[in-house]
């Protein structure tokens, strides 16, 4: 007889980087699965209207501005968290495409702190939560750059590499412990705002990433997975699901049509 997955019910959900792109689908997606979600990023307007959505279709949702790379910030935020079940790492980014000759020390240095240490802080702040509810989970969003390097992606792909590397010791450490880890790894995902940022602000270059590619993932197709992940029956570990787009085989193999 199959073993019945999770039921979500009187379950939260804490999402960081909840304001836009996957996070903001991933609230989404676990609210419709049940969840109450704490929607946590730094633009508070954004996560307002957020939890408005989400509460107008029949889900449970709370607000807290928060940015994860500010230790106290978390600390604080951690200590109004009554229960934690889930905790799903999104908040990150990419800022600049210079190669490592030129780049800029403060870029690399910026994605460290969001993508790296941003996740180690709210994970650290919200353990005794996750253990306390007996079956906890955590997810690290991270990216096929976590293990492929590619021209101009140097410190991308170093802060994701790291944020790898959270996962799998993160999963050493808590094993005997009622704790999950999952680490989900999007390839090409087309966003609102994940280009714009890296190319600071240049819609051209921006857009001309996605140019001729048929079907790039959306926001969506990893709220999906994220979602089907955490349901699993709570002896199953997904331990690292890489998504990409059928069009794309490789960071540097990308099919475009004309």
């Amino acid at each position: 007889m199959a073993i019945p997955t999770q039921d979500p019910t009187q379950r939260t959900a804490v999402i960081t980087g909840a304001s836009s792109g996957i996070g903001a689908a991933t609230a989404r997606e676990l609210a419709r699965a049940g969840f109450t979600v704490v929607l946590a990023a730094r633009r508070a307007d954004r996560l307002e209207a957020l939890a408005k959505e989400v509460r107008t279709d029949g889900g449970t949702a709370r607000v807290h501005p928060l940015d994860v790379t500010d230790r106290e910030a978390v600390t604080a935020f951690a200590e109004q968290v009554e229960s934690c079940d889930v905790l799903v790492n999104i908040a990150g980014g990419a800022y600049g495409t210079e190669e490592i000759a030129q780049a800029d020390p403060d870029d690399w240095r910026r994605m460290y702190e969001v993508n790296v240490l941003g996740a180690l802080h709210v994970t650290q702040s919200l353990m005794p939560q996750l253990l306390a509810s007996g079956d906890g989970t955590v997810v690290v969003v991270s990216s096929t750059a976590s293990f492929t390097c590619y021209e101009g992606g140097g410190g991308y792909s170093a802060a994701k590499h790291g944020a790898h590397v959270v996962a799998q010791t993160l999963r050493l450490e808590a094993c005997g412990q009622p704790l999950r880890v999952i680490e989900i790894a999007p390839g090409m995902v087309q966003t609102e705002e994940f280009s714009l940022n890296r190319y600071r602000g240049n819609t051209d270059k921006a857009e001309a990433v996605y140019a001729g590619v048929p079907d790039p993932l959306v926001a969506e197709d990893i709220a999906d997975t994220v979602a089907w992940a955490v349901t699993r029956p709570p002896h199953v570990n997904i331990d690292l699901l890489v998504v990409r787009p059928r069009a794309q085989a490789a960071q540097h193999k990308v099919h475009r049509t004309a």
